[in-house]
């Protein structure tokens, strides 16, 4: 998670050395499986000093999960608005899985933790997914518009598409080993952009269903 520490006030350091330290606890032990204690001490801050900055544990998983998913999700629409054309949706792909390293505390959190709080998961529907699906359907509906997609409905391409996004984040958990090679997760990545884009079925003169 990108939480800068230059130009910033000591309580606004203090408050970002708090969601680092949720942010790797949480990640490793679970949001239940972490304390108060735990939190203040890997923070190395009184407990106290967390309900300074924050109302209650559950508070400071709901702004590390949602500022997490703004970043995640404004990463990916960047790399969107970069690709050099609507078909190099690869690249994208690929991008994700050789950052995962990166961003793989964050991701567990804000995927795992929202299937057990209804707050966090409704939280981050209304002020981040619903938000990144209307740009990433504006994205995908400028490509119909050029006649690049077919037509059909945007959203429902921009919702398939976070979703494959999501896949390809956690590739090396799921779908790849581990120590999978750049060529692999190259052959995975453009492996999710040919489905995305072409589907799985033959075509007509290939065969029929």
């Amino acid at each position: 998670m990108k939480l800068l520490t230059q130009l910033q006030t000591p309580e606004t350091r203090t408050r970002s050395r708090i969601l680092q330290a949720a942010q790797k606890l949480f990640a490793k032990h679970g949001y239940d499986g972490t304390t108060v204690r735990d939190l203040a001490k890997q923070a190395e801050v009184a407990e106290s000093t967390l309900f300074h900055y924050f109302t209650n544990k559950k508070g400071i998983l709901i702004e590390l999960a949602t500022t997490g998913w703004v970043e995640i999700l404004t990463d990916l629409l960047t790399e969107l608005s970069e690709m050099s054309s609507y078909k190099a949706v690869a690249q994208v792909m690929r991008r994700r899985m050789l950052n995962i390293s990166h961003n793989a505390d964050i991701m567990k959190v804000c995927f795992f933790e929202a299937q057990f709080h209804p707050e966090l998961r409704d939280r981050i529907q209304l002020e981040v997914i619903g938000k990144m699906t209307d740009v990433a359907e504006a994205f995908f509906a400028t490509a119909m518009e050029r006649g690049i997609y077919r037509q059909m409905d945007p959203k429902v391409v921009a919702r398939v598409f976070l979703g494959m996004f999501a896949i390809a984040g956690f590739s090396q958990k799921t779908l790849l080993s581990p120590d999978a090679s750049p060529q692999a997760m190259q052959e995975m990545a453009e492996g999710l952009a040919d489905i995305f884009l072409n589907g799985v079925l033959a075509s007509e003169e290939g065969g029929k269903c």
